[in-house]
């Protein structure tokens, strides 16, 4: 679905419902005083991409004469040939130049929309940063830049013309120094950053934004809700760039109350005032390739409950969300919840299967190490959030909240790391392991983003 402040057709927010949006007859949309009735069309009107044969458009049918001709090449030769929903309702808008908010489920392929965004408006004989996407985790941008880097890879036959661009990850982990020496000497095209290595930069009058056409912020509904984050976006949004000088791209699979993010968008001026959005799948949150499930056992019951599954389950690769160590379990000295779990099946786990550490207190390399073996497949990930959001693991095959995730919000994401292959016909499964007091507390996530959930009684498994 695509919707804007121009159109003819009003579009309606489902009372109570913090993430989709329908379209219903009848129902009056919720909205603040004085937001404008948000109107739209039906994606497949708005496209305006079409084959003389009739058949479904490719990835070059939507970005041909715009997108350069090596980038497409370079898609085509990784396996993008064919759009995925989104970036089939996406492009023509992205590719028209207008703001755009882009919602859709995870694995959905966001990421390549703006990056073929991106490298069709830049310019490629200009040493000056023209593309800055920002993102709430180191995790995510190294997946990003890995994406803008295999676009922008050589490519035989176009040796005359500069066909390659540089692509620089400004993200935490002690490289600024570096980086300050790589900006003055010869600025790269794109930077992918955290909002945090970024904002030195800027302080510093080290990265100028004076050239920049796009600017990219992933997962925004995040960044918006971190307290440690959301100023800084913010002064990004309105004091080191202006909305006429730039195209803004805000992307995530999850923007509660959307129809007031996107009033918020006009009247803090962190958009234009045409901002489109974009809504893929509205209806349906999650992936459909996702089956869920859960168990009702005793916390103290947990970790025997978690090895029975996994030995059920055989699973080719999966994630074992935890949630955080609290506050007041810090201070009592409390092993954290992630390492538990960790020495408990490495005791007990006896498959074939390495398990892996993933958690914010650790070091940079330990991190990238523990994802780039998880990426491989064959392996068990014991994670907390930081693994949620936007990282691609495609290979992961099960999902398992050891802890229920706080927010529904915080279950999509953490589904989202299963069924990441679009046109695969894999089934994926997510379990919760539950107390029979969090029960309404799934049943809310259950109303929230439309998805059935089953019980899975424990004597089955034995």
């Amino acid at each position: 679905m695509v919707s804007s402040l121009v159109g003819t057709r009003p579009w309606v927010a489902v009372p109570g419902h913090p993430i989709a949006a329908l379209r219903r007859p009848g129902i009056i949309p919720l909205r603040p005083p004085g937001l404008p009735r948000h109107r739209g069309c039906l994606a497949a009107r708005s496209s305006g991409v079409s084959t003389a044969t009739g058949s479904p458009p490719t990835l070059r049918d939507i970005c041909q004469g715009r997108v350069p001709e090596h980038i497409l090449k370079r898609a085509e030769d990784i396996g993008f040939t064919l759009p995925t929903e989104v970036q089939r309702q996406s492009l023509p808008v992205l590719l028209s130049g207008k703001d755009c908010v882009l919602q859709a489920q995870t694995g959905s392929g966001k990421t390549l929309a703006y990056m073929l965004l991106i490298f069709s408006v830049i310019n490629f004989q200009r040493s000056a940063v023209q593309a800055l996407i920002v993102v709430p985790t180191r995790e995510l941008g190294m997946q990003v830049a890995r994406v803008a880097r295999m676009l922008a890879a050589k490519l035989t036959g176009f040796e005359t013309v500069k066909s390659t661009c540089a692509i620089m990850a400004l993200l935490d982990g002690g490289m600024l120094k570096r980086h300050k020496s790589w900006l003055k000497a010869e600025p790269p095209e794109i930077v992918v950053a955290t909002i945090g290595s970024l904002c030195q930069m800027l302080e510093k009058h080290v990265l100028k934004l004076e050239a920049i056409q796009v600017l990219v912020v992933d997962e925004v509904d995040f960044m918006f809700n971190s307290s440690k984050q959301v100023q800084s976006l913010r002064k990004l949004l309105t004091s080191y760039s202006t909305i006429d000088a730039r195209q803004t791209i805000f992307a995530s699979a999850s923007i509660p109350q959307h129809n007031r993010f996107l009033y918020d968008c006009v009247q803090q001026k962190w958009t234009k005032k045409d901002v489109v959005h974009v809504h893929v799948n509205a209806v349906e949150p999650l992936p459909s390739c996702l089956s869920h499930r859960y168990v009702i056992c005793r916390k103290h019951e947990r970790l025997g409950s978690l090895l029975f599954l996994l030995q059920s389950d055989t699973p080719k690769s999966g994630i074992i969300f935890v949630n955080d160590q609290s506050e007041k379990s810090k201070r009592t000295g409390d092993l954290p919840s992630t390492l538990l779990v960790l020495e408990f099946l490495k005791a007990c786990f006896n498959e074939s299967l390495e398990i892996h550490l993933l958690e914010e207190d650790m070091n940079y390399n330990a991190r990238a190490t523990s994802l780039s073996e998880v990426r491989q497949g064959s392996c068990i990930l014991v994670a907390t959030d930081i693994a949620g959001r936007g990282v691609d693991l495609p290979e992961t095959t099960h999902i398992y909240n050891f802890d229920l995730p706080k927010t529904a919000v915080d279950y999509l994401h953490r589904a989202g790391r299963a069924g990441r292959r679009p046109f695969s016909d894999d089934t994926c499964v997510v379990t919760s392991l539950i107390s029979p007091e969090e029960r309404f507390v799934l049943q809310r996530f259950e109303n929230e983003l439309m998805f059935n959930c089953e019980e899975l009684q424990m004597m089955s498994l034995q």
